[in-house]
């Protein structure tokens, strides 16, 4: 079973968000992943994005995985992905609320 690196909240950074927010693409997977409570496997979070290479979307949730953004756990054969909202909050009062707005 593959072991999925995330940062701790101490080491979520602001330029490590920010420049994973700033590709339309992964913004798009967090708008998606942000409406969702319960997260949403790699497949429902893409759905903009039917015609994308599945490499370059498991790239783009590694790149919103590894800057602390998205928070991926196991279940069963899934993988479900979701925001890191209290994580996010408690280092960058209101910012992804913010985002999320435009």
């Amino acid at each position: 079973m593959s072991q999925f690196f995330h940062p701790s909240r101490d080491h979520i950074t602001l330029t490590g968000v920010m420049t994973a927010l700033g590709d339309p693409t992964r913004l798009a997977i967090v708008k998606t992943l942000y409406c969702s409570a319960d997260g949403r496997n790699c497949g429902e979070a893409a759905a903009p994005f039917p015609d994308m290479a599945r490499s370059t979307l498991s790239g783009h949730f590694r790149v919103l995985r590894e800057s602390g953004v998205i928070l991926t756990t196991k279940k069963g054969v899934e993988n479900i992905n979701v925001v890191r909202l209290d994580d996010l909050e408690a280092r960058f009062p209101g910012l992804l609320e913010k985002i999320m707005s435009y």
